[in-house]
Parts: C-alpha cells; sequence; structure tokens
C-alpha cells in the first residue's frame, strides 16, 4: 500500500530587499527578463589570478586593456596591455586573453567564434610584453583553437583545422605537430561533439612540466555515423549542415594517445597492454618527474582507470581504479586535483561523493571529507597541505566553501547561507567570493584566506536592488513534498500577486529532473515564474529522485529506466498539490526544457490525466536518438538493456497521452535532434491525437536570437491562458 502524499512547509526568511521589491508597483515583463533586466552584473570580464598569487587581472570595459589589481588592497598596479599603446596593433578590442606564467607573453583573442556549448575558435595576436609589440600568433591564415602556453612561457601549443601547431618565440618559427586532421574523420588535441557535450571537455593536450613534451590525443571519428540538418537561411534552396553525432549503441570515435618530443621533432603512440582505451576523457601532466595522468573509461563507464605514463618510457602504470555497480560520474574526473603529496581524487564509494587523498603510487593516504553530504566541487591544495573545496553540507539546496587542514580541521570561508562560489589566488592565500540567495542578488567580495570581513567588495549589485523595489515580486517559498514511496522531495513555490488561501489557482509545475541536476536551489534568480505569478498561476517546481546532492543512492536510482521515477515523482507532487486549499486539481500543468520536456511527455503519457496541459521543449522522446555517452551512462546500449529503453520511450507510451500539449523544438538543434519531436507527431497523428507544435527555424537547442525567445515565452504564457 502506498503512503498518503503529503506536503509540509519551510520557513524561507526574505530579506530587505525582496520585501522592498514586493511593495513595488511595476508589473516584470518577458521582455525585461529575456534581456536580462533582473540579471545580476558580474565583478569583471577575464578576471584571472596571476601566478604570483598576489595580483589578478581583469579586461577593462571596453576590452580595450588588460589590468593588474593587488588582492591585498584592490589597488590597479598596472596595465599590462592596451590596444591604445602596443606597437603594430591592428585591432581596437578584443574578446578574451591567456597569461604566459612569467609574464613575458599574453595572447589576445579577437573574433571569437562559438562552435558548440563549450568550444569556440578566434584569431590569435602574440603581445611581446618586452618588446611592446604584437603580432598575429601565426602567419598562416585561420582561427585557432585551444592555445595554450607551455611552462617555461617560451612556447604556445594550439590547434588550427584540427592540426596541432607549436609557436616558439625565441625562434620566431611555427612547428607543425600533425598533419593528418580532416573535418569529420580526424581531430587532433581536441575533441568531438560528444566529449565536449557529456564529458565536458574540448581539450585532450598537456605540456610536461619541464617544456620538453606534449602530450595530446588523436580522435578518429571516421567510423561514426553523421547527422545532417538543412539550414534554411534566406537563399532560395537550404543548405545543410553535417557533423558527426554518436547515438546509443552506435560507434563512437577511436582515441589513442601520443607524446611528442619538442627536441628532436618526434612523436610516437602510447601503447595499453589491454588494448586501446575506449574513452580517454582527460590527460594532464602531473608536474614532476615527466608523470602524464590518463584516465580511461569502458563504455559502459562503470570503470574509471588512472594510469601515469612517464614521458621518456611511454609505459603506462596502473595507479588508480573506481568500480561503480552503475557507473562512476564523470565529474569526478574533471575535479581530480595533482597536488605535491600525490592527488586527490573525488569518489562515491561510502554512499556520498567525498574528497580521497593518495599518493602518486596510489596508495590511499586518507579520505579528507566525511558525512552525509556532497563534496560538489575541488578547488586544489596550498603550500601547507590545506585542501579547499565547495560542499553541500548545510543543505541540499545551499553550497559553502571550506578549507580542511591535513589533521582534518574544517574552517568556513563562505560568508552566508545560499549559493557560494570561489576563486582561488595560486597561492590560495586569497579569494574571491562569489554569494547569493534567493532574495539576495550576487555579491563579489575579495576575502584573505580564513578571514570572513571581506578586504572589499568588487559588486553588490545594489542598482539591481534599487531596481528590484520599484517591482512587484512573488518571493520563492521552500516545500518539501513526499513521493509514493514516502520519500520527500525538495521543492519551491511561487504564488500568484495578490494570494489569497481561499482562492483555488492554477499550477505550473516547472522541472528538469535529470541525472545529478537540481532546480531547487537557495539562489538568486527571476524567470517567466514572475509574469505567470502576475496572471494568477502558482508556480512549482520540484526535484525528484534522481536529482543531485543528496547522495549516490538517491542520484543513481533511476539507473537503466530513465524517467520512470522521475516522472512518477512528478504526478505525485501533481496530487499532493491539488489536496491544498489554494490550488485546482483539475487545472495543473507541467513543463520541462530538454530532459524536462522529456519527463513532461513521460508525466502525460503516465499520469492518466493528472496533468490538463503539459509543454515539453526540445525533448528527447526515445533514448535510442540520443548521444552515446550520456545515454549508455545511465542505460547502457539499447543492445544491452532493450527493456529499459522500451519502459523510458515516450514513443512507446504516446497513445496514453492525455492532456493538451504544445511541442517545441527548433529545427537545427545540434543536441537534442529535432527527429525527435518529429517521430512523436507523426505517432500522435496516426493515433488521431490532437496536439500543438512549434518549430523554430535555424534555432539550436536553446531557442534563441532577435525576438525567439520573448516569443517563444509568449507563446506558452497564451498557452497555459487559453488552455488552463
Amino acid at each position: 500500500m502506498h503512503k498518503l502524499l503529503s506536503l509540509s512547509l519551510l520557513t524561507l526568511s526574505l530579506g530587505v530587499g525582496s520585501l522592498s521589491a514586493q511593495n513595488g508597483s511595476r508589473i516584470m515583463t518577458i521582455e525585461e527578463i529575456n534581456a536580462g533586466t533582473f540579471s545580476a552584473r558580474p565583478a569583471g570580464r577575464g578576471m584571472r589570478s596571476m601566478s604570483d598569487g598576489l595580483h589578478y587581472t581583469m579586461m577593462d570595459a571596453g576590452h580595450r586593456a588588460i589590468l593588474r589589481y593587488s588582492f591585498a588592497t584592490g589597488k590597479l598596479i598596472d596595465t599590462l596591455f592596451s590596444v591604445d599603446r602596443a606597437r603594430d596593433c591592428e585591432f581596437k578590442h578584443f574578446d578574451d586573453y591567456l597569461l604566459e606564467p612569467k609574464g613575458h607573453h599574453i595572447l589576445l583573442i579577437t573574433n571569437q567564434e562559438s562552435i558548440y556549448r563549450r568550444s569556440w575558435k578566434g584569431n590569435a595576436y602574440h603581445y611581446d610584453v618586452r618588446r611592446n609589440r604584437i603580432e598575429p600568433l601565426s602567419q598562416e591564415p585561420g582561427k585557432v583553437m585551444i592555445p595554450t602556453f607551455s611552462p617555461d612561457g617560451k612556447m604556445v601549443a594550439f590547434v588550427r583545422e584540427g592540426n596541432i601547431f607549436i609557436k616558439k618565440f625565441e625562434f620566431d618559427t611555427e612547428v607543425e605537430v600533425t598533419n593528418d586532421a580532416a573535418r569529420n574523420k580526424v581531430m587532433n588535441g581536441i575533441t568531438d561533439w560528444v566529449y565536449e557535450e557529456e564529458l565536458e571537455t574540448i581539450q585532450l593536450m598537456s605540456w610536461s612540466e619541464d617544456s620538453g613534451y606534449l602530450a595530446f590525443v588523436r580522435t578518429d571519428e571516421s567510423e561514426v555515423s553523421e547527422y545532417s540538418m538543412p539550414m534554411y537561411g534566406e537563399g532560395q534552396y537550404p543548405t545543410s549542415y553535417t557533423y558527426k553525432y554518436p547515438k546509443a549503441g552506435t560507434p563512437n570515435s577511436k582515441v589513442s594517445l601520443h607524446i611528442y618530443n619538442v627536441t628532436d621533432r618526434s612523436r610516437k603512440e602510447v601503447s595499453f597492454r589491454d588494448g586501446a582505451p575506449y574513452y580517454i576523457p582527460r590527460i594532464t601532466f602531473v608536474g614532476r618527474e615527466g608523470q602524464l595522468a590518463v584516465f580511461t573509461l569502458n563504455r559502459q563507464q562503470n570503470h574509471l582507470r588512472l594510469f601515469y605514463v612517464q614521458n621518456k618510457t611511454l609505459l603506462p602504470k596502473l595507479i588508480l581504479e573506481d568500480k561503480s555497480k552503475t557507473y562512476v560520474d564523470s565529474h569526478n574526473i574533471t575535479w581530480c586535483r595533482f597536488i605535491p603529496t600525490g592527488f586527490v581524487y573525488p569518489s562515491e564509494r561510502d554512499g556520498y561523493r567525498h574528497l580521497y587523498h593518495y599518493s602518486d603510487k596510489g596508495t590511499l593516504l586518507r579520505q579528507v571529507t566525511t558525512g552525509k553530504y556532497d563534496v560538489t566541487d575541488f578547488y586544489g591544495a596550498d603550500a601547507a597541505g590545506n585542501l579547499y573545496y565547495q560542499a553541500a553540507d548545510e543543505s541540499p539546496m545551499t553550497r559553502g566553501i571550506y578549507r580542511i587542514d591535513p589533521k582534518g580541521k574544517r574552517t568556513t570561508l563562505h560568508p552566508e547561507k545560499g549559493s557560494n562560489q570561489a576563486i582561488f589566488s595560486d597561492s590560495f592565500a586569497y579569494y574571491i567570493s562569489i554569494f547569493n540567495n534567493t532574495t539576495t542578488p550576487t555579491r563579489t567580495a575579495v576575502y584573505a584566506t580564513g578571514s570572513l570581513k571581506p578586504l572589499r567588495i568588487l559588486e553588490d549589485n545594489q542598482a539591481l536592488q534599487n531596481k528590484l523595489a520599484q517591482y512587484k515580486v512573488s518571493p520563492k517559498e521552500f516545500i518539501t513534498l513526499t513521493n509514493a514511496e514516502g520519500q520527500e522531495m525538495n521543492a519551491w513555490v511561487v504564488k500568484p500577486h495578490g494570494f489569497t488561501p481561499s482562492t483555488k489557482y492554477p499550477v505550473l509545475m516547472v522541472q528538469y529532473s535529470g541525472p545529478n541536476s537540481q532546480q531547487v536551489l537557495d539562489q538568486y534568480g527571476y524567470g517567466w515564474e514572475q509574469v505567470l505569478a502576475s496572471q494568477g498561476f502558482v508556480v512549482v517546481c520540484v526535484d525528484g529522485r534522481g536529482t543531485g546532492a543528496r547522495g549516490e543512492e538517491w542520484r543513481k536510482c533511476t539507473y537503466l529506466r530513465l524517467g520512470v521515477k522521475e516522472s512518477a515523482d512528478q504526478i505525485a507532487a501533481a496530487k499532493a498539490l491539488g489536496r491544498l486549499s489554494y490550488v485546482d486539481p483539475s487545472r495543473i500543468a507541467l513543463w520541462g526544457w530538454s530532459f524536462g520536456g522529456y519527463n513532461t511527455l513521460m508525466g502525460l503519457c503516465h499520469g492518466q490525466g493528472t496533468f490538463k496541459v503539459g509543454i515539453a521543449v526540445a525533448p528527447v522522446t526515445d533514448w535510442r536518438f540520443y548521444d552515446t555517452i550520456y545515454t549508455e551512462r545511465f542505460m547502457r546500449t539499447p543492445q544491452e538493456n532493450p527493456e529499459g529503453y522500451k519502459a523510458s520511450s515516450v514513443l512507446e507510451v504516446a497513445g496514453n497521452l492525455q492532456g493538451k500539449l504544445l511541442l517545441i523544438h527548433g529545427s537545427a538543434d545540434d543536441n537534442v535532434h529535432v527527429q525527435n519531436s518529429m517521430d512523436l507527431a507523426e505517432l500522435l497523428v496516426q493515433r488521431d491525437i490532437p496536439f500543438d507544435m512549434a518549430v523554430y527555424t535555424d534555432k539550436n537547442h536553446s531557442i534563441y536570437g532577435g525576438k525567439t525567445r520573448d516569443h517563444l515565452y509568449k507563446k506558452m504564457i497564451s498557452y497555459l491562458r487559453t488552455h488552463l
């Protein structure tokens, strides 16, 4: 027998800023929200710690200069680069920059162009600080990717059209490291689409600490199937964009590891005793004895191995293995840090993600953090062996920053409860605190590590607070809901303006629900829920099973059957909400984007009329259509898990869909292909199930550009007003 669904309220204290904002008279509009009117200002563009640990740099407001500041005093020390002062400077502003550790060279990036979610290419210029002269990094045409200084500062490696080159400043020469690249076939040092999207890496290239060797991964995607999208543009005929996209169960790129000797220009492949690794998600020289750390994963992503490869012998030595009954989270690889006494690796071996300190031989020295909470980021270690990390220990909905010493004594570094991030100086003597919560726009301040009194405020967003005071704002109230299994789920509620408990309101449930995601967080941000609140809607967001910061069991319980428990929890939450005095249970809608769009469809197909309306934006409709790394991490391959794919497919249960449906997709979505929505649309048509659909021409997964976002959100609001 199922336990009764229940709802309990948590207390949310409101700050002065939000109270005054609540008393304003102006109503937020979709145009204002999409334009970023209520977004918090960051402290500075391109803020970086310098290698001395005492100074940081940032670009000026016009992107015309690089300025150096003191961490301790905040004073402007000098200008490292200026377009007005540099000799032979051909450009008037720049998009980004890279500093050489010794300070003798700077790279300036102009005309930066996004490729996919994280990758970019741009025109690169070399600024010789001592000569005050700027010149193109290369005399050859073409934008460059992942420019990377050698540790001695005398060279920079970069990728152009898939091949690696090295620019040697002392000799003003450019050396070709590889020459076998071809689009949609071979690339070197950079990653393919699926590595970038799902392993969150765009660079597989690393310098040895003595600058004598460059390690890189060669990616051969020749056997990966192509996906083509029509691009309509403005011409008489559409063009076609074609790229390699491996779908669940199909071949991935083949990867191989190579080490290039800068002195003799030789290049050798590293051989592994049991064959080439299936995935190589990260390589990095550890900073001593020429040891290259190489992380590998099997296709099921449940067996991670860390090898050390000496750059002269090229012999891989197994240092660490991490195995899981489900999968090894890729963030464990990303957050692993190599420190003077070995390395710190995050693992979920005790049921929560914690930090473990290992020697270079792979011997476990100690478990650094313990408790029933997840570490959510790891920043590194200082010279004294203190470790710095972020954790969700106060609540899954908050993030705190901590230092822990070699004896296990922990020091809190964050100023207030809410969402806390930190950018540490290279020496860890100072850090930049980035704090916000639901009632406080982002505050950025500089601290001396160990003190909770800021040295100075870089940005307090007081101007935004003053602006918010003019608006009628409905604050988020945190609540908990209990699912059909008796487990509590975190949620927030935004109530309508002029709310009265005796009125029955329509409800929109917004959610994402994907593995290790979180939407219910104590963090600042205003979205379309405020517009809906002004039009008489209650808006609710629920983080059900599978979401983050609640331990491995909660996070991974959806393994092999995505969408089943996630949609069940949204259905259970809707039923619980329907029993509240101010909710009309016959007028509840479900909305989501990407995985949230998929879960919306699962909710409508399994909810038996629980939801009157559903809006699904850019949804997956069958996991066979999605990429290998993401899908197989949670589902394995369709060949291994046919029943799980069937249970997780919207297409299998489309005939059970109940409620009004608005299906939305961008025609040029490189992530979740429009094929997903087209196949669902055809099934619904053939089953004579009415639905509404909107396709946005040449728009990608984010569906933006020009007036697109305004049109999209106005359409969704109109749909809710009409049908809910």
